[in-house]
């Protein structure tokens, strides 16, 4: 220990690596660098020395698994406290080589007293050149040296990329085109540093907060009944002043009331159909829709595109944001757009097969129906000429992200938005990592809030999103909650944080007997039954003073036969009480006997009676 009470923070972690450094014989000994220190965050990375690889030409394990462990230990050792890791494990994702150059970062996410939670990761900066992601991937907690053991250091498991060899089809998978965008190509805001980032944030906040407050009766009166006034923002802490907007307050001031421009300056008008029959309305300025274009530009290179490809929108056109978002997105990329709108699987099918599109953007559960018609037609969809699937507008699981990886031998990423926040392109996931979703956090601020309380999360905890526009014009929102239910995370392929993969949301949550349950829990428990196809519905009854679900879902060809219903049927009703914690009954039908989407797949069917 050190006396620290002279040092700044960043002071103070320089001289404990230096201390912990000149004592790391290890690390030395294997070559590593340490690249980075600050205050809960340590870069360390390593040749790949051929006395380090295995027969197989492979880096072994162990030293990836050290070089992880040492940026670890100088993250959380930064504040002069010594600590260590009990246990320890890891998932590879790919293989290192001889000659790579691997980098380990940690980071700290959240930290309560001399306690904390880290990301760490270790990406191959060299790398083999067809593994477009990281390969060793985790959170770690530290504890005080000495004491009782009460720290977990996790990796966390990435099911999405098979162990070297196997099956011609997981060897497929593992050659999938490197398709992450070169450094030269992105917008410098991308990489800028957190700094910059925030300082960014803080002028376009209160340009943002004093727009809407001079500007919007609503918001104006909206501030003053809640005693706050724009000057109030001096940090960005500050936004946890201001209250909440919500879908209801679209609904109550319909349609134009919450408009922070005359009508007159509103280009365009989108709307989302609501359960109270009237649409939620948003509208946008000329600027407004210059700023979706390039945030969807973005997010489609972030996925893979570049210029020239020929883009396939299957998302919905009209007053659905999907299509046209999509479809402006990629023209100011330059790609060449087909939009040819959600419906006509049969033509969707056949012009994949004629225009060669490399890229399309669709829901996921639509997506699944056209490889039914693939399938259907007797075409084989890892022939077609689809690179990049860019899918979003519905939660999705990462077991269907891989069965539709497999099926088409494409990248599958996540696309994220919602139209009272702008359409699409809020936050995408970059190829090379598909690790969660970067939020474009020159344009969107994020927030995860208990849903209960309001109370405002650290990062890594898991909450209700919340997001306030920074550079809207034509209808700004302020502290916008979602209802979708995710976590923040560190930045890793950009500056920018990432939304982990939205698993459901507190508004489609369903309540079964007292337990909590989303239909994306449903779906990864289908995608486990090899003789059960990824088309499903929930149907919730009451028998007495019980509510009862039933999931309808269809067999496989290869398991249509009563006998392998029947053991399909038992299997997913086991997954789902040991998993979900909720007993089901399962009706399985025939091909086609579940109705299938053109757009957002209506998952929940409530047959309760209504109170």
């Amino acid at each position: 220990m050190m006396d620290s009470a002279r040092l700044t923070a960043d002071e103070l972690a320089d001289a404990c690596a230096r201390v912990m450094w000149d004592d790391d014989q290890a690390s030395q000994r294997l070559g590593m660098a340490l690249d980075r220190i600050a205050p809960g965050e340590a870069t360390l990375s390593m040749t790949i020395a051929p006395e380090m690889t295995n027969g197989h030409g492979t880096c072994h394990g162990g030293y990836i698994f050290t070089l992880a462990d040492s940026a670890f230990a100088f993250a959380c050792n930064s504040y002069n406290q010594r600590a260590v890791a009990q246990h320890c494990s890891i998932t590879y994702i790919a293989p290192a080589f001889e000659g790579d150059r691997l980098t380990a970062n940690a980071r700290e996410i959240s930290r309560r007293g001399r306690g904390g939670i880290y990301d760490i990761r270790v990406t191959n900066q060299r790398g083999y050149r067809r593994v477009p992601r990281p390969f060793a991937d985790g959170q770690g907690q530290p504890r005080a040296a000495g004491g009782d053991p009460s720290v977990r250091h996790r990796m966390i498991e990435n099911p999405l990329w098979p162990a070297r060899g196997g099956s011609a089809q997981n060897r497929r998978r593992y050659l999938m085109e490197d398709l992450s965008p070169r450094r030269g190509d992105l917008e410098p805001i991308e990489t800028a540093s957190r700094d910059e980032i925030a300082s960014l944030q803080l002028q376009r906040m209160k340009w943002s907060l004093n727009h809407a407050y001079e500007n919007s009766p609503f918001y104006r009166a909206r501030f003053d009944d809640a005693g706050v006034h724009p000057s109030d923002l001096k940090t960005l802490a500050d936004l946890s002043k201001f209250p909440f907007t919500t879908k209801q307050d679209l609904r109550d001031t319909y349609p134009f009331g919450m408009f922070a421009v005359p009508r007159e300056k509103i280009c365009r008008i989108h709307a989302s159909s609501g359960t109270t029959g009237k649409p939620t309305v948003v509208g946008y300025t000329l600027n407004d829709v210059d700023t979706w274009a390039t945030v969807v530009a973005r997010s489609i290179r972030a996925s893979g595109g570049r210029p020239g490809d020929i883009v396939h929108v299957s998302y919905g056109y009209g007053l659905f944001t999907g299509g046209l978002g999509a479809h402006y997105g990629a023209e100011r990329l330059g790609c060449t757009v087909v939009p040819i709108s959600g419906g006509m699987t049969e033509r969707q099918v056949t012009l994949i097969a004629d225009f060669k599109p490399r890229i399309i953007m669709v829901t996921p559960s639509y997506m699944l129906s056209i490889l039914d018609e693939f399938r259907r037609q007797g075409k084989d969809p890892r022939h077609s000429s689809l690179a990049v699937g860019i899918f979003g507008a519905e939660p999705w699981t990462n077991a269907m992200r891989e069965e539709i990886e497999q099926a088409f031998d494409m990248h599958a990423v996540d696309i994220y938005g919602l139209s009272e926040v702008i359409g699409p392109g809020v936050a995408n996931e970059c190829v090379e990592t598909k690790d969660g979703l970067h939020v474009w956090e020159d344009h969107f601020y994020p927030e995860i809030i208990d849903p209960e309380t309001g109370e405002v999360l650290p990062d890594g905890e898991m909450g209700e999103l919340v997001f306030t526009t920074l550079t809207k014009e034509g209808l700004p929102m302020i502290r916008y909650r979602t209802r979708d239910l995710t976590r923040l995370l560190p930045g890793t392929a950009r500056s920018m944080r990432r939304l982990e993969k939205i698993t459901g949301r507190s508004d489609d949550m369903m309540i079964l007997r007292g337990v909590n349950v989303f239909p994306t829990q449903i779906e990864e428990q289908i995608l486990k039954c090899s003789g059960l196809a990824p088309h499903f519905q929930i149907e919730l009854t009451r028998s007495g003073r019980m509510d009862d679900m039933t999931v309808h879902v269809e067999c496989t060809l290869e398991a249509a036969d009563e006998a392998a219903r029947a053991g399909s049927a038992k299997e997913l009703a086991h997954h789902i009480k040991t998993v979900v914690g909720v007993s089901t009954t399962i009706t399985i039908h025939d091909q086609g006997g579940v109705a299938r989407s053109e757009g957002k797949a209506k998952r929940v069917v409530d047959n309760r009676p209504k109170e």
